[in-house]
């Protein structure tokens, strides 16, 4: 029996086995390639690609049954006679040789029936060829040969012993068929061509059955399909992984090709760390390499085993694709087991250390050693070491050292080191404010700060607005501090409410104006017509501009005399040249005509404020935890220290815990600007509010916060820093160890400030410091808000300082004190004189400057030198007068050889005389110097001490 070969999908196909299934000659194949241009095909054994041999079978089939998809770009290729010539080559073999090989090719040599081309050729799996079978075959009967048909290959499911068979009986001599098919062996690449006319010799060749059909199951009925390029035969989906399950016991008797292991067959997945997958693996190796096993699991995969029918009809070709593509796989199973088996088992292998493979590792601060030892990998003892050998103290593991020594000792090992910077207590509470969520946010009413120069009328203009007076009741009739107040107005028929902030106008209040520009939403700015812009007012310009909030101008007094149509365009030409273009000039910024005293214009002020408010659209929380700036804080009797707050998110409610800059506490009471004790305040309120350890400083943000232990964090590290900062000092460099020198000779004036409010006191502080000069400082050793007291004038005392206060008195106690230490206090209510007295004491520790005034020269006549008296000098009085007790200075051809020398005796003749007038002679005697020669010149002069002033001018 013959043997049919299976085609094995992504096999090597050689040329003249192409050649035998299409009935040609290898020759007529390889000339036809080498006219397509086609490389890589040489001669028989050249190899072929299983998209070349299907491009091949459809140039040599027949252009009517064949579906043409390849590109033939040479002359067709004729069929038929391709065809003959091979029958003529097959003609040309011995008969004998024929006859001889024939019984050994039935037995043992695959046969190969021509069949009609296909569009792909059939896929099954890669086996070696069966064993040879002998079948017994009926006799051979003369008769004409038979059209070729299609045989479909069957495998035998089990192999067949070799049966004894009879030769067959000689058959009459006939005329040789057309043969279908060639004789299995290697072909003759001889000279194929038909040279001579001599007539063939009859060969002896048995006529062959119509069929032979192979013993065994059938494994599938080719089908003719078109050829569509490759195949998608399935989608691998990626394994999930699964929990570590207890280990199962194998099944004893597993049934060839039962169930297997897998996704991709159905079969439970094998749990991590089992031997399921090793196994069937080795023992599906060690089935393939026994044909009789191969066989076995052939037929156990066709046909249903267990009486049950499998999910996938799955190939062995699959199978094998699938075991190479898990072993080319990165492993994703086994690091998933390596993860699992590192998480449950407490002594799992270590990942490298920083030390050991370098990179970024993120440390916080503060860096101690062992932090740092512990995140990076380096031993404490190396970076002790480090630290020694490179200067620094020698330290231990706990020690906390600068982010400049850590990043110098990681970059030993490569690593880079990224510093966290720690957090405090106050950037906490910060941060959760910033990204706070609104409760219920509805709209606010607007916050309104008037700014302006001194007395330009700002404090008048809030007073005609609230109906009261407060201009009268300051002292100095100018405003001293910052104050708010929450006022009702009336615009056209809606009543609204507004917050107006009243700032000073003075110019050492530049801090309360800056503040008052923060927290505000549109500003005032009043300019009095009859003096126009001024420094203050350039200032307030800028503090609105640096806060990006609008700005309203206030044109005061417009009913003085001086407001005239004139003076009014000068001021609008100062207004535009600080970019604040008047809508009359086409610009955007609103210029209001108003007089603060008589109430013109101020209806019109507060519809154009109502006008801006609404353009920004403000909108605030109502319901969340409060938030707000400080703007005053004073001590009051009864209250202690009081913060004035102006509240711009959340709700304020008695007994919240509050941190207030420095100071922290629980909220005891809240006061509105009309004196009213109220339970709660929500945003643009302005309310004062005690309970509070201490004042704290104006400007300072206020939070509520949960507990009173995190209010006293906050407030904790901002008063070290503040203490750091005042104990830093500066190093001594080359630079500036000249600047030191000087410096550690200047006279001080100690001062010692109290105050009444907190923003007049941080006024006076920064005003008094900068009072001074190189030779002369003020220094303020305390400042405090609150009255004088006795443990001020004891400070006083040891340090020599003396007590200024502003708006605030002494009790009698501190009094009496101050009069038994000799402590100087000063009282001031106006700012203007506490500054001026301040200064006038620190030119007073100025040294007086020294003036020469000349009196008259003389010229020396003669010298007369007397016994036990010395030289008298006898001269003739030139210009001035010379008078007695007067100093000299002796001139030798016009260089000053000696100076500062008091006149002892004045004569003129024998008489003393007080003075001697220009053209008189006289005798002069110079104490203490008698090296006078003729010709010298001594002028008589006068030295005068004059007070200086700090600005380096003399006073008058």
């Amino acid at each position: 029996m013959t043997e049919l070969i299976v085609a094995k999908k992504g096999s090597t196909t050689r040329v003249f086995q192409l050649a035998k299934e299409l009935g040609v000659s290898s020759k007529d194949v390889v000339a036809k390639c080498k006219a397509e241009d086609i490389p890589g095909i040489t001669n028989h054994m050249s190899a072929v690609s299983l998209g070349l041999a299907v491009t091949i079978k459809e140039w040599f089939s027949d252009s009517a049954s064949a579906v043409a998809t390849a590109v033939e770009t040479a002359a067709p290729v004729d069929v038929t006679k391709a065809r003959a010539k091979a029958k003529k080559k097959v003609k040309k073999t011995p008969a004998k040789k024929k006859t001889a090989t024939s019984t050994k090719t039935s037995a043992s040599a695959p046969v190969e029936v021509e069949a009609p081309p296909v569009s792909e050729p059939a896929v099954a799996e890669p086996v070696a060829p069966p064993p040879a079978v002998d079948v017994p075959v009926e006799p051979p009967v003369s008769a004409p040969a038979a059209e070729p048909r299609e045989v479909t290959p069957v495998a035998p499911t089990e192999p067949v012993a070799p049966a004894e068979v009879e030769p067959p009986a000689p058959a009459p001599p006939v005329e040789a068929p057309a043969i279908a098919a060639e004789a299995p062996g290697d072909e003759t690449d001889g000279d194929t061509s038909d040279g001579s006319n001599r007539p063939e010799p009859v060969m002896n060749v048995p006529v062959r059955p119509d069929v032979i059909t192979p013993v065994g199951r059938k494994l599938q009925q080719p089908t003719k399909t078109k050829l569509a390029g490759p195949k998608v035969i399935r989608v691998e989906t990626p394994e999930p992984v699964r929990a570590p399950q207890p280990r199962r016991v194998a099944r004893e008797a597993m049934p060839p090709g039962g169930a297997r292991t897998g996704r991709g067959v159905g079969g439970p997945v094998p749990e991590f760390g089992s031997r399921d997958r090793g196994g069937a693996s080795s023992r599906r190796n060690k089935r393939r390499s026994a044909s009789a096993g191969r066989d076995t699991a052939r037929t156990s995969r066709t046909a249903p085993s267990g009486g049950g029918q499998r999910p996938f009809n799955w190939r062995e070709q699959d199978l094998l694709e699938r075991e190479r593509r898990l072993n080319r796989s990165a492993g994703f199973l086994r690091a998933a087991r390596r993860d699992s088996q590192k998480r449950s088992a407490p002594s799992g292998i270590r990942s490298l250390s920083a030390a050991q493979t370098g990179g970024t590792i993120k440390v916080e601060e503060p860096i101690t050693i062992k932090n740092l030892s512990a995140v990076s990998g380096v031993k404490v003892n190396d970076m002790i070491r480090f630290m020694v050998k490179a200067g620094h103290p020698l330290t231990g593991a706990d020690t906390v050292i600068d982010a400049e020594t850590a990043t110098e000792i990681m970059l030993q090992y490569d690593i880079e080191l990224d510093i966290i910077e720690q957090k405090t207590a106050e950037q906490q509470i910060v941060e959760q404010f910033e990204d706070r969520d609104m409760v219920d946010e509805q709209p606010r009413s607007p916050v309104v700060t008037i700014l302006g120069h001194v007395d330009h009328g700002k404090t008048t203009l809030l007073d005609n607005i609230r109906n009261a007076n407060v201009a009268e009741g300051e002292a100095g009739g100018i405003t001293q501090a910052t104050s708010a107040f929450r006022v009702p107005v009336k615009v056209g028929d809606a009543e609204r409410t507004v917050t107006f902030i009243d700032t000073p106008g003075h110019e050492a209040f530049t801090e309360m104006r800056a503040r008052g520009a923060q927290v505000t939403d549109v500003v005032v700015l009043v300019v009095a017509a009859d003096d126009g812009v001024m420094p203050q007012t350039v200032e307030s310009i800028n503090h609105a501009k640096a806060a990006g909030v609008p700005i309203v101008v206030a044109l005061n007094k417009v009913d003085k005399p001086e407001a005239t149509d004139t003076n009014i365009q000068r001021i609008l030409g100062q207004l535009a040249e600080h970019e604040l273009n008047p809508v009359d000039w086409g610009g955007q910024t609103e210029v209001i005509r108003i007089s603060a005293l008589k109430g013109e214009g101020i209806q019109d002020l507060l519809e154009v404020l109502d006008y801006q408010a609404q353009l920004l659209e403000l909108s605030a929380d109502f319901g969340g935890a409060g938030e707000g700036t400080v703007i005053e804080s004073q001590v009051e009797e009864g209250r202690g220290a009081v913060a004035r707050v102006l509240i711009q998110q959340g709700l304020l409610e008695k007994g919240d815990f509050v941190a207030v800059g420095r100071a922290f506490g629980r909220v005891r009471d809240i006061v509105d600007d009309r004196g009213r004790r109220v339970k709660s305040a929500g945003p643009s309120t302005p309310v004062a509010i005690s309970g509070i350890n201490e004042v704290p400083d104006a400007g300072d943000r206020f939070y509520v916060v949960k507990s009173l232990k995190a209010a006293e964090a906050a407030s904790q590290e901002r008063k070290q820093d503040e203490r750091e900062r005042e104990l830093a000092t500066e190093k001594v460099t080359l630079d500036n160890i000249f600047q030191k020198l000087s410096e550690s000779g200047r006279k001080e004036l100690p001062l010692i400030v109290k105050a009444d409010v907190q923003g007049s006191l941080e006024t006076l502080r920064t005003t008094l410091s900068k009072i001074g000069s190189e030779e002369v400082v003020v220094v303020v050793k305390h400042a405090a808000v609150g009255g004088v007291n006795e443990s001020d004038i004891a400070l006083a005392e040891a340090s020599g300082a003396i007590v200024v206060a502003f708006n605030v008195t002494a009790p009698a106690a501190a009094r009496r004190a101050a009069e038994a230490r000799k402590v100087d206090v000063r009282f001031y209510d106006v700012i203007y004189d506490l500054i001026d007295d301040v200064t006038r004491a620190a030119e007073g520790l100025l040294e007086p400057e020294v003036k020469l005034e000349v009196l008259g020269h003389a010229e020396v006549k003669e010298v007369f030198k007397i016994s036990k008296v010395g030289a008298i000098a006898g001269c003739y009085v030139t210009d001035g007068t010379i008078e007695r007790s007067a100093q000299i200075r002796v001139t030798r051809g016009d260089i000053v050889i000696e100076k500062n020398r008091k006149l002892d005796q004045l004569k003129r003749f024998k008489d003393d005389a007080k003075t001697v007038n220009a053209g008189q002679e006289c005798g002069m005697r110079i104490d203490g110097y008698d090296d006078i020669k003729v010709g010298d010149v001594l002028e008589c002069y006068r030295t005068k001490e004059v007070r200086r002033t700090l600005a380096g001018g003399v006073a008058k």
